[in-house]
C-alpha cells in the first residue's frame, strides 16, 4: 500500500490534472509524476484503464513514457479500495456506470451491491421525472391560458381586420389542441406518480432490511 506522505505529495498534481485534462499535461508534470500514486488514485476512484492511455498520449508529446509497472501496481491497490460492496452501492445509487473493472474475487459482491444502488437510483429518477413532468406541463398550460386570453381580446378588438381575426382563430385552435395534449400528459403523470412513490418506498424498506 502506498504510504500517506507519498500519496499526499502528489495529490496537488493529480488534482491539477483532473481540472486541466490529460491533454494539458506539461513536460515537467510528466517527468515528476508518481505513476504508482496516479494508478492508485485511478483505481480508488473506479477509473478505467483508458485514463492511462490518455496520459500516455499526452506525455509522449514530451518524450516521456509512463512507468507502466508502477501504474498498474498502484491501480491494483486502488481497486481494492474501490471494489467494496458499500462503495458499489454508492456508485449505483449515484447513477454512475460500472465497467466491470473489479478483480474477479471482488466483482460479484461489488456488482450485487451496485445493482441494488442502481435500482434505487432508477426508482428515484422515475419519481423525480414524473414530478418534474407534472410541474413543467402545468406551467405550459398556464402560459397557454394567458396566451388564449390575449388572443381572445384580439378577436373581439374593434380595429382588427378579417385576416387578423382569422389568424387569431387559427392560433386559438392550435393552442387549444396543444393545451389538451399537455393536460392529458399531466393527468397521466399524476395518476402514475403515487404508484412510483409507493414502489420507491417499498424498495427503500427492503434496502433497510437487507442492510444497505
Amino acid at each position: 500500500m502506498l504510504s500517506k506522505p507519498t500519496r499526499v505529495a502528489t495529490l496537488a498534481a493529480i488534482a491539477a490534472l483532473a481540472l486541466s485534462g490529460c491533454a494539458g499535461m506539461g513536460k515537467d508534470e510528466c517527468r515528476a509524476m508518481d505513476w504508482r500514486t496516479v494508478g492508485y488514485e485511478d483505481g480508488a476512484t473506479g477509473q478505467g484503464i483508458e485514463r492511462l492511455t490518455s496520459r500516455r498520449q499526452a506525455c509522449s508529446k514530451h518524450g516521456v513514457a509512463p512507468d507502466l509497472d508502477a501504474y498498474l501496481a498502484g491501480r491494483d491497490e486502488g481497486l481494492l479500495e474501490f471494489c467494496r460492496p458499500a462503495n458499489g452501492f454508492r456508485v449505483g445509487a449515484r447513477g454512475r456506470d460500472y465497467a466491470g473493472i473489479c478483480p474477479a474475487h471482488l466483482d460479484l459482491p461489488f456488482t450485487d451491491a451496485y445493482q441494488a444502488g442502481r435500482t434505487l437510483w432508477q426508482l428515484e429518477t422515475q419519481v423525480r421525472d414524473a414530478t418534474r413532468g407534472i410541474v413543467n406541463r402545468r406551467a405550459q398550460v398556464e402560459e397557454i391560458d394567458t396566451a388564449l386570453l390575449g388572443i381572445g381580446y384580439a378577436i373581439i378588438g374593434e380595429n382588427r381586420t378579417p385576416e387578423e381575426r382569422a389568424q387569431a382563430l387559427l392560433d386559438t385552435r392550435s393552442l387549444t389542441d396543444r393545451r389538451g395534449r399537455l393536460v392529458a400528459e399531466m393527468e397521466a403523470l399524476e395518476r402514475a406518480l403515487p404508484g412510483h412513490e409507493a414502489e420507491l418506498a417499498d424498495y427503500r424498506a427492503w434496502l433497510a432490511e437487507a442492510g444497505y
